[in-house]
């Protein structure tokens, strides 16, 4: 598997856009949107687990 670091133009217009937006944030809302991001990344983890675990059968 081939591993690149590279964002597609699809993700760097989004990356952008989320940029213009973090750009109006207050610290308050800053601080929720970090702590909302870090949460959904623990989330992610636990998908990525879940499906490698269903798929080399372990439990």
């Amino acid at each position: 598997m081939k591993y690149s670091e590279q964002l597609s133009l699809e993700q760097e217009f989004t990356l952008r856009t989320f940029i213009d937006q973090v750009r109006t944030l207050s610290p308050e809302q800053a601080r929720d949107l970090s702590v909302e991001l870090y949460r959904q990344m623990m989330l992610k983890d636990n998908l990525y687990e879940e499906l490698l675990q269903d798929y080399w059968e372990i439990n």
